[in-house]
């Protein structure tokens, strides 16, 4: 048996080393409160044993999906490894610590986005938001940027992981996790 989280630093570990761009990114999908799917891309942010971090616009879309139904599947991509992830279970806010700690640790230009954007909501021309950005720059000068308070994280609390190593001629190979209480059980997929 293997523990699905070390599994999963290792391609973690393997990818940062072999994909060009971006190796935490993720496709998120969420589902509205009618079952409706919605899918983009987020960059994860940490992972441990209690699960997977994004952090995003709390007024957006996603979280306006996943305040009306708190489950998402994610999954990783990585290419040059032939190689993906899935993963599927509850999502919660992470503490207002964490998400202070993560958005200290951005870029100022990104945290002076966080509060010019109204992320998802329609915008009538790029140049508005580039005002609003502006704006942050005079507002915040000379100054630390706080986190806005409609920012923060979230975490996929995982009860299914999936790794799948392509094969020759589509005989792939599939490890599927299923948490069983506090623990794991493991098993094989067909291709």
């Amino acid at each position: 048996m293997t523990d699905p989280f070390d599994l999963f630093r290792a391609w973690y570990d393997e990818a940062r080393n072999t994909e060009i761009n971006d190796s935490n990114a993720m496709a998120l999908a969420t589902a509205d409160a009618q079952g409706r799917p919605s899918v983009r891309m987020v960059l994860l942010k940490g992972f441990d044993p209690r699960g997977f971090v994004f952090y995003t616009n709390q007024e957006g879309r996603k979280a306006g999906e996943l305040a009306a139904n708190p489950n998402a599947a994610l999954l990783f991509h990585w290419k040059s490894l032939r190689r993906q992830i899935r993963i599927e279970g509850p999502v919660t806010q992470v503490s207002d610590e964490e998400s202070d700690a993560y958005f200290a640790s951005r870029s100022r230009d990104s945290q002076l986005g966080a509060w010019a954007s109204d992320q998802s909501r329609p915008l009538d021309a790029r140049a508005t938001f580039e005002r609003r950005f502006e704006e942050m720059q005079r507002r915040f000068e000379g100054q630390p940027v706080p986190r806005p308070p409609h920012w923060g994280g979230y975490r996929v609390a995982p009860e299914r992981i999936e790794f799948w190593q392509d094969r020759a001629h589509r005989l792939h190979e599939r490890r599927l996790f299923v948490r069983d209480g506090t623990g794991w059980r493991e098993g094989l997929l067909y291709p």
